[in-house]
């Protein structure tokens, strides 16, 4: 599969389960929280589908599209364990989140997803769901829409 290819199948199917995962949380209350703002592509999505529910965003540095800034109080800017742990201590309720962090090597971005999962367990809501394109560790793996492959994007249940 080209890298073409292999982009369009990742990007459909962060879309299609994100879109899954805000019809499973209709009517529970909690945050949104996108970790991983890059240009911003799913936090333009995800604030187009969710008008209604603060969208909280972290990353390293801003660089984002210009149309897709958030707010200055909802951009957590820094490390993911600092930023993590500020949520936690502020007592962050997510019911929603989406893992998109990676620089692309596959074994670092595993390490990494599998280091910080214990700090994203400690954000999220009873029955939260977790949207990523990396493994996480210690959370329930559940089937997301047919419409995507059980290894191109992963669905986990706080």
């Amino acid at each position: 599969m080209s890298r073409l290819d292999s982009m369009l199948r990742r990007l459909s199917a962060q879309r299609d389960g994100l879109n899954w995962a805000v019809a499973q949380i209709a009517g529970h209350p909690g945050e949104v929280l996108d970790m991983g703002l890059g240009n911003g592509r799913t936090y333009d999505h995800l604030r187009e589908i969710l008008p209604d529910r603060r969208i909280r965003v972290m990353d390293r540095v801003l660089a984002c599209h210009p149309s897709c800034t958030p707010p200055e109080a909802d951009f957590l800017q820094g490390e993911a364990e600092v930023m993590l742990n500020h949520l936690a201590n502020e007592g962050a309720q997510i019911i929603l989140a989406h893992y998109d962090f990676g620089r692309g090597i596959k074994e670092e971005d595993v390490a990494e997803a599998a280091r910080l999962s214990p700090l994203i367990a400690r954000v999220l809501a009873p029955g939260a769901l977790l949207v990523s394109g990396q493994p996480l560790v210690g959370f329930e793996q559940i089937s997301g829409p047919d419409t995507i492959a059980r290894d191109r994007y992963l669905f986990y249940r706080a």
